[in-house]
């Protein structure tokens, strides 16, 4: 993603200094996350690896890392759901069978694990997932395909945009508390924020 960003030496660590103390431990702390897995096991995190760098379309360990130790975080909290249809399990229940349910689809198809299928194998068993049409749909009883597929997406995608990395190559300035914006004009930057470089 760093080639295609319009901001190749923004780097939104540089402004830490001007977080007050406690959103600074937060940020920092996703540059370097939890090496132990709570939640998952080490094979169902491999899974989940090789799912969210499909989603996420990036294939660097150190966002995926963070994505992954967020998920897990979240699954280990076992925190309430806003909301959840009708017949969809848990969060909990729905991942760690959905990553069944993708190691089973890639051994009957491939003889192979997800994790170390192809990557045009795993998008292959994505798609199929997002326009509910996975087989064998044997496996997926009791678990909605577009549901997992919304889930796996909403976790990934609201971990991914929160790390400093990917902040930087889409050119957020990160937290303006408690310094905040001066110029609020349209078109107009503050000093601190990214100026496109190309």
């Amino acid at each position: 993603m760093t080639s295609q960003s319009h901001y190749p030496t923004y780097d939104v660590m540089r402004e830490k200094e001007h977080w007050d103390k406690h959103t600074r431990a937060i940020v920092e702390d996703r540059l370097d996350p939890e090496p132990e897995y709570r939640y998952l096991s080490l094979p169902e995190a491999e899974t989940l690896r090789a799912v969210c760098s499909i989603l996420a379309g990036d294939y660097r360990n150190e966002p995926i890392r963070f994505v992954l130790s967020h998920i897990d975080r979240h699954l280990h909290s076992n925190i309430g759901e806003g909301q959840r249809k009708q017949g969809v399990p848990p969060v909990r229940i729905l991942i760690k069978q959905a990553i069944q349910a993708f190691d089973f689809m890639a051994m009957s198809r491939w003889q192979t694990p997800f994790h170390q299928l192809k990557e045009d194998q795993q998008r292959q068993i994505m798609i199929e997932l997002s326009e509910n049409r996975a087989d064998p749909p044997y496996v997926w009883t009791g678990l909605p395909q577009t549901e997992v597929f919304n889930k796996l997406l909403t976790l990934t995608v609201e971990a991914y945009y929160s790390h400093p990395l990917i902040w930087s190559e889409i050119g957020y300035g990160g937290p303006a508390y408690p310094r905040g914006y001066i110029r609020t004009a349209i078109g107009q930057l503050d000093p601190w924020e990214a100026e496109k470089e190309r």
